[in-house]
């Protein structure tokens, strides 16, 4: 018998097997497709149509439970969208030959007072102020104040008060990388728009008075920013950022990108910082910071306390080195030391042998990002705060009365003199 005899009668049993199998009176158990698991149902479960076998609806079940973030997405947008607005902004031209310039932005009801919260930069020197509501009413905004280096502002409505519905502030020192952030604002002028991400990184900075007004005293950064890869977008500044409580924990502020649109990285101010500036806002139109007078060598790249413990041998592995000490500062005044020599540390210039301040009013701190935090947000100028700082291996308590940011610059004592 040949191969080809073979197959043949290989492909006759086949069939004969299938024909017995189809003509089986044992019937199906009624319950089948209800006790068989979801997971192992057949992709192609369905009816022939001569093309090849059609799916099946998986279960409501499934269907449910696949829809179950964007029901909580939805729900969110439809208890919030009435809070968040459209902001216009007319702001004087720079030149003769410029009548004026329009900055476009979103915001959110702040209190039922009338109160808004956006981005400073977004309403920064406004002579006219247009704020559009969710359903289309139009009313016209009063400037109250802003504050450019934590780039907030605050403008006023008068409006019914079932216009006003504030969004609830969360606590931002909550916030964790991995978590949802859902960004609402007006994108491109899109009004009413949602995007969802998640939270990317803490503890950035933002050179927000720098970018925002040219007569910014330099130095200070928008400490505690937090990062999301939540689109953001031209428009969406001064938009709240919320978790899936629908807290605000961040308004949305900056993006990081080279063609002008988004590109994976936003930034939004945090809620703590936020319920620090408004208030001061509100009440004076401006904002006073605490200053302590010290400056350190840039810590990115691993020029930190942490990045710098084992080339220095350094006593401690977390903290702030403290580079130089202003002059009739409040440092200086306590009795804080800068460095006083300079040694190459992967090809950098370091300036070593300064003061390492470790904590205040006994929260440790990590780097200077986080002190600056935690004064901005804790202190005003006035205060007494306690130091613990390390001091050729000596760890002791140095309390420090806090001033007001200084108008200008003053003279740095540092290893350069």
């Amino acid at each position: 018998m040949g191969r080809n005899d073979i197959n043949k009668l290989m492909l006759w049993l086949c069939g004969l097997c299938l024909l017995l199998s189809a003509c089986s009176t044992t019937p199906a158990p009624i319950n089948a497709a209800l006790s068989t698991p979801v997971e192992s149902l057949p992709v192609s479960a369905g009816v022939d149509d001569g093309m090849g076998a059609l799916p099946t609806a998986v279960p409501q079940m499934v269907i449910d439970a696949a829809d179950a973030e964007y029901l909580l997405l939805a729900n969110i947008y439809d208890r919030t969208i009435p809070s968040v607005v459209n902001i216009e902004a007319d702001i004087a031209g720079n030149s003769a030959t410029v009548n004026k310039e329009t900055s476009r932005g979103s915001g959110f009801v702040f209190d039922m007072q009338g109160h808004i919260i956006t981005s400073a930069h977004v309403i920064k020197d406004a002579r006219d102020i247009r704020v559009t509501f969710n359903d289309g009413f139009v009313t016209s905004g009063q400037l109250v104040g802003v504050d450019t280096y934590s780039d907030l502002g605050v403008v006023k409505v008068s409006v019914e008060l079932s216009r006003l519905q504030p969004l609830r502030l969360g606590d931002s020192d909550n916030v964790r990388v991995g978590q949802r952030a859902i960004a609402i604002g007006n994108p491109f002028g899109l009004s009413g728009s949602m995007s969802v991400g998640i939270i990317s990184g803490l503890g950035r900075t933002l050179r927000s008075a720098a970018l925002i007004d040219a007569a910014a005293l330099p130095g200070f950064q928008n400490p505690a920013i937090i990062q999301t890869d939540t689109p953001i977008n031209p428009g969406n500044s001064g938009g709240p950022l919320l978790n899936s409580q629908a807290d605000v924990v961040g308004v949305s502020t900056a993006i990081r990108t080279e063609s002008g649109v988004f590109q994976g990285v936003g930034f939004a101010v945090p809620t703590n910082t936020v319920k620090r500036v408004v208030p001061a806002l509100i009440a004076d139109g401006r904002v006073d910071y605490a200053w302590l007078g010290i400056s350190v060598t840039p810590e990115d790249n691993g020029f930190g306390v942490a990045g710098l413990a084992e080339a220095l041998k350094l006593p401690v592995a977390a903290g702030v080195l403290v580079r130089g000490v202003t002059v009739g500062s409040p440092a200086d005044k306590a009795g804080l030391r800068g460095g006083t020599n300079i040694l190459e540390i992967r090809g950098q210039p370091v300036c070593a042998g300064g003061d390492i301040i470790v904590a205040v009013n006994g929260q440790y701190v990590r780097s200077m990002d986080e002190l600056v935090a935690y004064l901005v947000v804790n202190s005003q100028p006035g205060d007494t705060i306690t130091l613990r700082v390390v001091r050729e291996r000596q760890t002791f308590e140095v309390p420090l009365l806090l001033e007001a940011r200084p108008a200008s610059e003053g003279t740095t004592r540092d290893c350069a003199g």
